[in-house]
């Protein structure tokens, strides 16, 4: 899996957001990845959607709150992101469903 980056697009960003673009997205980036490591080693067989809002909130924890408050990611990149954690995933040891 390639390397999740967050890109921020600088039309919806204020001024001072625009001169801390670079730092803010390396941070955000950096919570990403960190978040998506975290899940992919704690994946037990939960759905996409249960992966998605995990990649979420974990991304949220790693941030100052008031970062966090404010980090609202596409939810459909943010997806593609489960989608392939849980593709990945190694899941012969998991409980199957009857």
């Amino acid at each position: 899996m390639a390397e999740p980056q967050v890109t921020l697009d600088p039309t919806g960003l204020n001024r001072v957001e625009r001169k801390l673009r670079g730092p803010l997205e390396d941070q955000l980036t950096s919570a990403l990845r960190a978040a998506t490591d975290k899940t992919r080693h704690a994946y037990a067989g939960e759905s996409v959607e249960v992966v998605t809002q995990e990649l979420l909130r974990r991304t949220r924890e790693g941030l100052h709150h008031d970062i966090a408050d404010g980090f609202h990611p596409d939810m459909a990149e943010l997806r593609r992101v489960a989608e392939t954690i849980v593709a990945d995933a190694d899941t012969r040891d998991l409980p199957r469903p009857r």
